[in-house]
């Protein structure tokens, strides 16, 4: 039996890919809990230096699966109720805490708890048949993964709250153009392409990276005076980085520094 999601690493990068093509990759327990350790062992693994999120097949992700969570509402099982606590939100805090890039190619469609995940990584690429769609009312259901806070912060209150009340798709030139992605491609090299960046970032100073995750994530949402506060801590652990004096060596000496990622 395929495993639900496929891990290969290569030149610093991992790539995780959401693997239950003929599901379009929908969400089960099973994947769910795979992409949560997948996400936590990333992190700790000094040897990966970005991550690539990405589906098998024509989806990205087509969200939760429905099928498994009706079976478990007819049962009267608590456990579809659970899942945002126990899953989506630790996916998603893993996602933007994870101290290094995090980039989403989005080959196809991405919806419900997909899209937020794709929405929630540092960057994305995305394929010029992908279309985001945020389904969660069409199902009598608010939205979860983290989407009301990444997704606003994306393309605005307003397109936001459009798409999540009317749950229009978006598609891949739209969300181009409203920022909600970073590159639109054909969609045979979307995961080329975003390999091809995340090759280019597992060599760049991937503690610097994490101290700009760290400081952009605190002052989304918090005064001014608390990302100061940040952006002072940051800069300092960032300074103190082998990385750092590379950079400033490399900049002096007019070469392309070797950054190790410390």
């Amino acid at each position: 039996m395929a495993q639900v999601l496929a891990v290969s690493d290569g030149d610093g990068v991992r790539t995780l890919t959401l693997n239950r093509p003929d599901a379009f990759n929908s969400l089960t327990v099973e994947l769910k809990e795979a992409l949560l350790t997948a996400l936590v062992e990333a992190a700790a693994d000094e040897g990966v230096r970005a991550v690539v999120l990405t589906g098998a097949g024509k989806a990205f992700c087509a969200g939760q699966d429905l099928k498994e969570h009706i079976a478990l509402l007819r049962a009267d099982d608590p456990a579809p109720l659970r899942t945002v606590e126990e899953h989506y939100n630790p996916i998603v805090t893993a996602i933007t805490t994870l101290p290094k890039p995090v980039i989403a190619a989005v080959n196809g469609m991405a919806a419900g708890a997909g899209a937020s995940f794709a929405y929630a990584c540092d960057l994305r690429v995305a394929a010029d048949s992908a279309r985001f769609l945020m389904a969660f009312a069409g199902v009598g259901l608010t939205a979860d993964s983290g989407a009301s806070w990444t997704l606003p912060r994306l393309i605005g209150y307003g397109r936001a709250m459009e798409m999540m009340l009317l749950g229009k798709p978006v598609d891949a030139a739209e969300a181009l153009r409203i920022g909600m992605v970073n590159q639109v491609v054909p969609a045979a090299e979307v995961l080329p392409a975003a390999l091809a960046l995340a090759t280019r970032m597992a060599a760049g100073p991937t503690t610097a990276y994490a101290k700009i995750k760290e400081a952009l994530l605190a002052s989304a949402g918090g005064p001014l005076a608390d990302g100061l506060a940040v952006e002072g801590r940051t800069q300092g652990e960032a300074g103190a980085s082998a990385d750092h004096r590379e950079g400033v060596e490399a900049f002096v000496a007019k070469r392309t520094p070797n950054f190790t990622g410390r």
